[in-house]
């Protein structure tokens, strides 16, 4: 499974959550407590929001722990708003295409998880995707397919629903799904954080919201950062969080389709 983090808040640089925690993504690429395996060094990416709507964004192969451009850009780099993800792939091969967050204008996007049975789904879920958005594909993995379906359903009017109608494709074959669905993701418009824990078996990859960090701004991540636990609080299964400035908010999913 992958490890991500996410925050908002008044702007910092990068490494504050990327690289300087005690266990920090960059620690968690190399030695995640909550996942299967410790290491997550299938490729990673950040991207930060600036005074452009749409993101920038840095992806690359190899592990984040061997780029000795991460941490000078993660300390140069500052951004009110900010996604990172450090990638254990399960499908789709090691590529800059596969590596996360992706991006389509404004909205950027992580996923930890999996969809066991994409590829027996994938023309059909290809089918509903609007022009705009299928030419815009440029990888393999279920995470890329899944974050075009929540843009065909419409993420800019209500992300919630757009959540309802993707996650109800993607559970419409009952035939083709041989082994549980298990889908944590994150993302952003810019204006706020979004993210879903979701899972067919209540077995999702773990996913945090902060208490509280030092300069009054707020956090997703796959692990605590540091070594205070009661700084984080889990989100619970089947659970919708949304961040902004204000807060922290939490509600149950429709997954009805």
């Amino acid at each position: 499974m992958c490890r991500l983090a996410a925050y908002i808040g008044p702007a910092i640089p990068l490494q504050n959550i990327v690289a300087s925690p005690a266990h920090s993504l960059l620690h968690q690429s190399m030695a995640a407590s909550e996942a299967l395996l410790p290491l997550n060094g299938d490729g990673f990416g950040i991207c930060w929001y600036g005074p452009d709507a749409e993101p920038g964004r840095y992806v690359e192969t190899m592990p984040a722990w061997s780029d000795s451009n991460l941490k000078s850009i993660c300390r140069l780099i500052q951004a009110p708003i900010f996604l990172a993800h450090v990638r254990a792939s399960t499908i789709g091969e090691t590529m800059r295409a596969n590596c996360h967050p992706f991006v389509f204008k404004q909205w950027s996007f992580m996923h930890n998880g999996n969809i066991p049975h994409i590829n027996r789904i994938r023309r059909r879920l290809e089918s509903i995707l609007p022009d705009e958005v299928y030419a815009q594909r440029q990888g393999t993995t279920d995470s890329e397919m899944f974050f075009q379906l929540l843009l065909a359903y419409g993420i800019e009017n209500d992300v919630k629903t757009a959540w309802s109608r993707a996650i109800g494709a993607v559970l419409a074959d009952h035939q083709s799904i041989d082994r549980p669905v298990r889908i944590v993701c994150v993302l952003s418009d810019g204006h706020q954080l979004y993210a879903f824990r979701y899972s067919t078996d209540r077995k999702s990859p773990s996913l945090y919201h902060s208490v509280a960090l030092d300069n009054d701004g707020f956090a997703f991540a796959s692990e605590p950062l540091d070594a205070c636990k009661g700084n984080w609080k889990l989100i619970p299964e089947n659970s919708y969080a949304v961040i902004n400035n204000l807060g922290v908010s939490l509600s149950p999913l429709d997954h009805s389709g």
